[in-house]
């Protein structure tokens, strides 16, 4: 989508839409709206006093103006109450104005920056959650659909009308970091969406190259015979059981600036994910093409910190595998060796994340990091646990918890701390082996998978995000979220590297 900032009044802009909007609960509109409705006769205050429109958040008004206005449409967005007011709302209420604007047919369209006046926002970060709203609000998979009408309904222009020139600039600022961050987040939907045969661990390492290529980023490959040489034999371990051979994706940005600090991002890359020989249900494997949402959210992070020009050195690290059943797989009671000399002993072959990830974390070293933050669709438990509003977060670092919880609540996607004690240490004790691949129990599945992460994120600050709950969406409640992988993640990513930086 095309972004643009104009400077000048919004009820003089010639176009098929333009948006205004309201608080819930004010009688006569001030601002932009009440210029518009000036300009109206007064049909703004009309409907509000005939209480057909009140203001909710994400509640719609449409007028026609005829020859009161040279735009064709008027849209008045409800922003719900002011004291609830903040980014978040800006995302959701923009995203339904796009859903509106493309089901009129409109291909482009103005609006005023909700919350930039009244609202008390910082006008550049107003700016960039209404331009994310709005782009990933708009998000379909197509990819594998025939020619429609709805498909043919494409917004392809969205301009930002701002009053005063004194602050266009840093609205345009605010809208080109949107359009950049929620660009990289519908890449990294495109390849959750993909089917898993169009998505082997060979087609992502394809996929991430022509990103890293197109973006000015350093890239990377280890194929199955640089891995046995440095001992990965925890991820190789997992791919024995797919004729599609693994790929370890290496993506930097900034990668000659020793003087930067450095900041290491690593994502699970299952592919698919049968369960290998501890075999899922039918049920349980339809949304595994999504197992690879971790590698999906680094790519995307990367993408938006090199178009950014973030100063500092970003590693993106993604182990990819396929987990399948064959006469080659991996087996319960297997010990497999990671790359740190550490030996895990296999108790569910559908705990394997865990492993890929092990080797992927013990890799992480050799860049001496300032920090580490593995993202993975890890555990059922801790989607038991949290449901689908927040991802689980694990470190015993306070201040890297801070940082990546704060981004989490700037960005709408939240994160909550689980502990990492050591008292769950005894639960992945082995008989045969340095540690298991599960706990004896079941209890606390989230955190024992965690600790396991911790034996191999060692000389350096390191943090887990386990996203199973929130990788996908099957039943979408949040207009900038639609049905299918959510790229959750990458704005979490970005956010936490802007503020590092």
């Amino acid at each position: 989508m095309e972004v643009n900032v104009k400077t000048g009044p919004i009820q003089e802009q010639v176009s098929d839409l333009i948006v205004v909007n309201l608080f819930e609960g004010v009688e006569a509109p001030g601002g932009a709206t009440k210029a518009v409705d000036e300009a109206l006769g007064g049909r703004i205050r009309q409907v509000l006093q005939s209480g057909d429109f009140k203001g909710k958040k994400g509640e719609l008004l449409l007028l026609y103006p005829g020859e009161a206005l040279p735009a064709k449409r008027v849209l008045v967005a409800g922003l719900g109450p002011q004291a609830k007011f903040n980014l978040e709302v800006v995302r959701q209420v923009s995203a339904k104005v796009a859903q509106k604007a493309r089901e009129l047919g409109v291909r482009g369209y103005h609006t005023v920056v909700h919350g930039a006046g009244q609202g008390g926002l910082e006008v550049a970060e107003a700016a960039q959650a209404l331009v994310e709203g709005a782009i990933l609000g708009l998000y379909r998979f197509e990819e594998y659909k025939g020619q429609d009408e709805e498909k043919g309904k494409q917004v392809e222009e969205l301009t930002l009308v701002e009053f005063d020139e004194q602050r266009a600039t840093q609205i345009a600022l605010g809208a080109q970091a949107g359009r950049i961050i929620a660009e990289a987040t519908c890449f990294a939907r495109d390849l959750i969406n993909q089917p898993p045969s169009a998505l082997t661990p060979r087609i992502l390492a394809t996929r991430a190259q022509k990103m890293a290529e197109e973006h000015g980023l350093q890239y990377k490959v280890l194929d199955e015979n640089r891995m046995r040489e440095l001992g990965m034999g925890a991820l190789l371990g997992v791919a024995r059981g797919s004729d599609e051979p693994p790929r370890f994706i290496i993506v930097e940005h900034n990668a000659d600036r020793q003087d930067l600090p450095t900041l290491v991002l690593v994502g699970k890359g299952i592919t698919f994910d049968s369960g290998g020989l501890s075999l899922k249900t039918p049920e349980a494997m339809l949304t595994m093409k999504g197992d690879m949402a971790g590698a999906a959210a680094v790519l995307g992070a990367l993408r938006a910190a090199a178009d950014l020009g973030l100063p500092l050195h970003v590693v993106g690290l993604v182990p990819a595998t396929e987990n399948m059943p064959s006469g080659k797989a991996y087996k319960v009671g297997d010990i497999l060796k990671a790359m740190s000399g550490k030996t895990i002993e296999i108790i569910n072959t559908d705990a394997e994340g865990r492993l890929i990830l092990a080797d992927a974390l013990a890799y992480a070293a050799q860049y001496k990091p300032a920090a580490v933050v593995d993202i993975a669709t890890l555990t059922g438990a801790c989607m038991i646990a949290l449901g689908r509003e927040a991802a689980g977060l694990m470190t015993e670092d306070d201040d890297l918890a801070q940082r990546l919880t704060a981004a989490g609540e700037a960005t709408g996607e939240r994160l909550w701390r689980l502990p990492l004690w050591e008292e769950y240490r005894p639960y992945i004790e082995s008989d045969v082996a340095d540690m298991r691949n599960t706990g004896k129990e079941r209890w606390g599945g989230a955190i024992t998978a965690a600790m396991l992460l911790r034996e191999f994120a060692q000389g350096y600050r390191w943090a887990h995000l386990d996203i199973a709950g929130t990788s996908f969406v099957e039943d979408s409640k949040n207009p900038y979220r639609p049905a299918g992988g959510s790229g959750f993640g990458v704005r979490l990513f970005v956010q936490f590297l802007r503020d590092w930086a």
